[in-house]
Formats: structure tokens, sequence, C-alpha cells
């Protein structure tokens, strides 16, 4: 199947364009960008029929790619029980209480978060007074759950049943479970869950698609392809309904070891116009909320002395150098989940080990997360040319960050988190992605805090450690040139130029001189096509 490219001349006037500044004119043709200068040069050289597009003072800018998002569980979350919308427990209780009086069977769905429950951990009890109904609902980051009793009665899990090595039973006073499952303690719940149909993956891969074009996303890396979710792809792609450019990230099961490569490089050559399954994901640790973020200083307890505690190692360090070597070596990228300080170290010491086995390639390796950065570690980025992958959303004092991180972490460490502006300042190359359905996949509102390091609700004041601020310029084209480099689209995408596609996007304003929190995408072009217009 051909990829998705073509369309009338379309003439965008009246605004700034990305890159080149306001008064500047683009012209595309048959998909492509075919004129970029001063406007009454570029309207002379329009064609008679090019359709104008008043940019009516806002900016034109590349299309978006999302360096790291997962668009099957975040379409199935809006295709069942969604809590992303909620805006406290009281709103996702009403939306659980409505989910589970329309059907019958399991319950499913997902974002909730920490900031509602004291501790981070919702009990069983809230949502036994709502349903009989088996309930399994995701926390937004992904790495915890809740359930209710009869879920757990299903799950087989009590009083009895041990931690995993690589999860956590949060339990009552009395051993009992208390309804939340931090990381590998999920499995225990969704092994029996009933599997996801095909066409269930299909269909919210393609709510996903619209829902991103919409927000002027034009592609992405999918950080976490499962073999089902690979073959949804491959099936969408060949029908033609996969319009957007997908990079795959395919997922490394860290319960395997090196012998599933085979599978992965074999399922990496199923290539497809608009799907490139050309990545591997290595999710090296958890998240700070639930002190599973592997850290070299270990996590405080309530009254601030050390616990010994220092997170979760899903790969072993020792082990993850010759992986990484090997997933080189064969000439696929490496997309690491890596939070904590010590998972970004062994995910550098990997990334130099592999690069003194195999030599130096084309190999574009990038670590998602990095909230917490060792100082000695931030130059080694653009020396291994490892891509940071930010994402900005989180870097504000948010109930997350005050309650349910800062409280746990050394005094010295709390000032290490999210340094973008270090990673800039060091030459490192920056990337940008939403990890959606965690957090929105909405482009504006995660370029304003990078820029501001917080939110609208709350006060100026209150900006989460200024310094790493970065302007709103690098944050744009971290998520358009930077991710279009890591995502391997930057032959013909990630800025406006001529010959480059005419994947596009409308921002409603200038965010160098409008609050970007005000801002929005009001029209999107894929391939030279208007795809979205609001």
């Amino acid at each position: 199947m051909a990829d998705h490219i073509g369309g009338p001349p379309l003439l965008f006037t009246g605004g700034a364009v990305f890159g080149h500044g306001p008064g500047t004119a683009v012209l595309t043709e048959n998909g492509r960008i075919v004129r970029v200068g001063p406007r009454p040069d570029i309207e002379e050289a329009a064609p008679p029929g090019a359709e104008r597009i008043d940019l009516a003072g806002g900016m034109l800018t590349p299309g978006f790619q999302d360096a790291h998002i997962h668009p099957a569980m975040g379409g199935l979350q809006r295709l069942r029980c969604d809590l992303e919308p909620a805006g406290d427990l009281e709103m996702a209780l009403s939306i659980i209480r409505r989910h589970a009086m329309e059907s019958t069977g399991w319950l499913l769905g997902g974002g909730w978060l920490y900031r509602w429950f004291p501790g981070g951990n919702p009990p069983a009890a809230i949502l036994d007074e709502l349903t009989d109904r088996p309930v399994w609902l995701i926390v937004a980051d992904g790495h915890s759950g809740w359930a209710n009793r009869t879920a757990l009665a299903l799950a087989g899990i009590d009083s009895d049943t041990p931690d995993p090595p690589d999860g956590v039973i949060v339990r009552l006073t009395d051993g009992s479970p208390q309804g939340t499952l931090h990381e590998g303690a999920m499995d225990l719940v969704e092994r029996i869950l009933p599997p996801d149909d095909p066409a269930d993956i299909r269909a919210a891969l393609l709510e996903s698609q619209s829902y991103l074009l919409s927000l002027g996303i034009t592609a992405w890396q999918d950080a976490w392809v499962t073999p089902e979710v690979h073959e949804a792809y491959l099936d969408i792609a060949r029908s033609g309904d996969l319009r957007c450019r997908v990079r795959g990230a395919l997922w490394w099961d860290r319960t395997r070891g090196i012998e599933q490569l085979d599978e992965i490089i074999e399922r990496s050559r199923q290539v497809e116009a608009t799907y490139v399954p050309g990545s591997v994901k290595l999710m090296l640790d958890g998240v700070c909320e639930n002190f599973t973020a592997s850290m070299l200083e270990p996590y405080l307890d309530g009254g601030g002395s050390p616990t010994g505690n220092h997170g979760i190692d899903f790969i072993d360090p020792d082990e993850l150098p010759h992986i990484v070597a090997a997933i080189d070596a064969a000439g696929l990228q490496c997309h690491f989940h890596s939070l904590g300080d010590a998972a970004v170290r062994n995910a550098l010491d990997a990334i130099e080990h592999a690069r003194g086995v195999n030599g130096v390639r084309d190999s574009r390796p990038h670590l998602a997360h990095i909230q917490l950065i060792d100082s000695a570690d931030i130059g080694r980025f653009a020396r291994l040319d490892a891509t940071a992958n930010m994402q900005p959303l989180w870097a504000n004092a948010g109930a997350a960050m005050t309650e349910l991180t800062i409280p746990f972490l050394p005094a010295d460490r709390v000032g290490l988190q999210y340094p973008f502006r270090s990673l800039l300042d060091s030459g490192a190359r920056l990337a940008l992605g939403s990890d959606w359905s965690v957090s929105t996949p909405d482009v504006m509102q995660q370029v304003a805090v990078a820029a501001t390091r917080t939110k609208p609700d709350q006060g100026a004041h209150e900006s989460f450690i200024p310094t790493e601020r970065i302007p709103i310029d690098v944050a744009l084209s971290a998520v358009t040139e930077g991710s279009a480099w890591v995502n391997f689209f930057d032959h013909d995408s990630g800025s406006i130029e001529p010959g480059r596609r005419a994947d596009l996007a409308v921002i409603s304003g200038d965010p160098n001189h409008d609050n970007p929190f005000d801002l929005s995408v009001t029209t999107t072009v894929l391939g030279g096509t208007i795809v979205y217009h609001s």
C-alpha cells in the first residue's frame, strides 16, 4: 500500500511560520512543500486554484511527531471506562458507576491518578460499593492497577499470595490485598483478563489516529508494540487505514532472555509504507510515585530516613549491555524507559558498551522519561549521541511531585529532576513525547509546561526548578525536528522546507507572544490533504 500523499495546492498566509518567522507564506502541491518565502512572492507563484488557508495571526508548524506514545492503550481506554477526563475522584466514580450499569462481565479502563488517594493507593472497598462486577482500572502512568474484591478473588490474590520479584501487592494491616497492585503484581490480574480481540485493537488504533490528528500529530513512535499490536498495525497499514506514519518499538519481554531477539528481528522486517517496526522498547524501571524507579540513592520513608529501597531494575544491569549490543548489531534502535537516575546510567552504560563492540552506527538510541539524571551523566547524552526523550508535562509542582515524590527523595536529588535546560546546554539532542495515555497528547500543553515548568492552575511562583525551563522554540523543535530524528522520518519531515512532506499543523496563535496554555491546533494537514479543521 502506497503512502498517503497528494492533495490540491494549499497556500498558507497571514501568520508566522515556524523556523521562518512572520510575513512568510507557504505553498504546497501534490503533497509536498514547494515554496517558502515572503508572502507577495509566494502568492504570485501560487496556481489560480490554490486553496487559501488564513493563519489568522497564528503559526504554521511542521506536523507534530510524538516520540513516545501508547495509541493502542490510549484508544482502548477511550473506548472503555475512560477516567482521563475526570478532574477528581468524585467525577471518576460517577464515570465508573455509569459504566458499571451499562454491560456485564469485566469492567476495564483506566486513567485514575495517584494523587486522588492517600499514599497513591486506591482501595478495593470504593469499587465494591459501586458494583459486584470484576473491575480492573489502570493508573494513568500504566504502572499500577486498581481492583475490586471480585477481581482479586478471581485472580486468587489473598493474604498468602507473595509479592512477585518485580512488583508489590499493597496490603491492609491484616495482610490481605488492599486493592492496588504495582508493576509486576499487575500481571496477577491481567493474566486472567479476557484477551483483547484483534478487532478491538484495530479499532483502538484508528480511534487514536483520529484523536491525534485533531491535535496536529501526524507521526509517532509507539512505545509498546506487543505482537498483537504489531499485527493490528500491519492490518491497518495494508488496508490503507493507517494514514499517519508510525515507528514501532517492539516490546522486549523482560521475563525472557536474548533468545527472543530472533523473533523481534523477524517482526522488524515486516515494513509497510506507513508502519516501520524498527525499534525495540526496553523498560528498565518503574516510576517514583510507587517507589519502583531505579535510583542511585535509596528512597526515604515518611519520616525522611533512608529505607534501603533503590527501586526495581526490570532488566538485570549486568545483562543489559549485552542485550543492547545485540539489538544494535541487528540494526535496530533502542528505545529505553529510564526514569530514575540509576536506570538512566544503566542505559547510557549499555549504549557505550554497544558503541565499543559494534562501532558507531546510525542507531539513534533514545531515553524516555529521564525524570532524574545524575549530574555526572548529563554530558554523556551528547557524547554518545543518545537523544533525551522528554515528557515535559510532568515537570511541574503538582501533587504527584509535591506529595508523592519530593518527600521520599534525598534533598540533594530533588533539584536533579527533568533537567531539560542542562541537557540542552550540554549539547544533547532533545525529542518530545507525551506518553499518552499517561498524560495528555496535547502538544501545546506540553510545550507550555516545558517553557514555564508550571501549569495554569499553579501560580507562576510555583515554577518547578525554573532554571531548567527551555524556550518555546526549543520545545517546538523537539516535537518536530527532534522527534522526526528519533523516528527516522527526518529525511522528509520535521521542518518546513521545499521538498518536504506537507505534514503541517496550524496553531491558533503565536506561542512566542501568546499564552501557549491558551493555544490549540485548528487545522492539520497530512500529506497535502486537510484531515482536521476546527
